[in-house]
């Protein structure tokens, strides 16, 4: 299900800075067929992506290193990328030019020394992931030295699964800190099936520091949230554990005994003042109950719609640029998240957390 938003003005919200040399889900993989392209921004870059005759999935800079012109503009027969303008002819999963029409025998130029823009793509719990390189690293010619794909947990062969989308017409700032923010449930998820205003109470929550981010340490999860309240009927303890991992990435593993529900949550900059919210979620839960993912799919939607609403609402108030009041301890996740940033940006400072830490909030 996929949730969208044309209410703002993208060119009035303010732009942040962007992390590359990582894997971001550009799209629903399902949406690729055989022999087809279709064109995205990913991190205000303008790509090709296609599945080749073979299922192969690819992504390509969607510009000719030719002219300019948008490959998109041309012609894919399923095997390679063909340029509208002169011909040109493209393999789309490197890029090497493997055709120039113009040439003749008496030219020297050699076209498989020429190449496309093309970056790493690969099919992942129903994505498409791009590997998006650092500005001036070159060409990746060996895709081993590329960190894993992020993928959702799983802990069992037998699990369902179900996907949510929804455009945030914000940078991806805003995005993230919105979603690891602790304190806006009783509010912005008002609701029947979630949780009441009434329900709110003070919480105290242990977070640790991991690589490139941090853990919100393996805890009961929230009493006032009726979802939870359903796993108490496997008779086991119930523990749910958060990280946040840079850039965008945060997982939720929630454990009533053998059974389990886990989810990926990405905020993936489409340009530098705007994003996408993707959740990727795989359980075993109520397995062989029937309808069970078709309501999960329902009320998971209403969920992300409520943030969506919210993100739409505050953009308004974003247009003007004003500045942030970060307050402690519920903020102090997006403190980290900043922090976080800053020293991959810049290869300076220390991880914000020196160890682990309580933070108190109410909720």
């Amino acid at each position: 299900m996929k949730l969208r938003n044309d209410r703002i003005d993208p060119d009035t919200q303010p732009a942040t800075e962007l992390i590359f040399g990582e894997w971001y889900p550009a799209m629903r993989s399902e949406g690729l067929r055989r022999g087809k392209t279709t064109t995205l921004l990913l991190l205000g870059v303008p790509l090709l992506v296609g599945r080749k005759n073979d299922g192969g999935i690819f992504a390509m800079r969607d510009l000719c290193p030719h002219r300019g012109i948008p490959l998109s503009a041309g012609w894919f027969d399923g095997e390679t990328v063909q340029c509208k303008y002169h011909g040109w002819r493209f393999e789309p999963c490197g890029g090497q030019c493997v055709e120039i029409p113009s040439l003749t025998q008496i030219d020297t130029l050699e076209p498989t020394r020429i190449y496309a823009g093309a970056y790493p793509c690969r099919e992942v719990d129903g994505y498409a992931w791009v590997y998006l390189p650092e500005a001036g690293s070159g060409r990746i010619t060996d895709e081993t030295v590329l960190p894993s794909v992020p993928e959702v947990p799983k802990f069992s062969g037998k699990f369902r699964s179900a996907h949510l989308q929804a455009d945030l017409p914000c940078n991806v700032d805003h995005g993230i800190i919105g979603l690891m923010d602790p304190a806006h449930g009783p509010f912005v998820h008002r609701a029947w099936w979630w949780r009441s205003a009434a329900s709110i109470h003070e919480k105290t929550k242990h977070f640790e520091p991991i690589p490139d981010g941090f853990r919100m340490a393996s805890h009961a999860p929230s009493k006032n949230s009726a979802p939870y309240k359903l796993l108490g009927v496997y008779g086991s303890d119930v523990t749910t554990t958060i990280d946040f991992v840079l850039p965008n990435r945060r997982y939720e593993v929630i454990r009533a005994g053998e059974k389990w529900f886990a989810s990926l949550t990405t905020v993936t900059p489409i340009t530098p003042s705007t994003c996408r919210i993707d959740v990727m979620a795989c359980w075993n839960i109520f397995y062989s109950v029937p309808l069970v993912p078709t309501i999960a799919s329902y009320f998971g939607a209403k969920f992300v719609q409520q943030d969506q609403e919210t993100m739409v609402e505050q953009a308004e108030g974003l247009r003007f640029r004003p500045a942030m009041m970060l307050i402690d301890d519920a903020d102090k996740p997006a403190k980290w998240y900043f922090a976080l940033k800053q020293r991959r940006l810049t290869g300076k400072g220390e991880h914000p957390l020196s160890g682990p830490v309580d933070l108190h909030w109410r909720s």
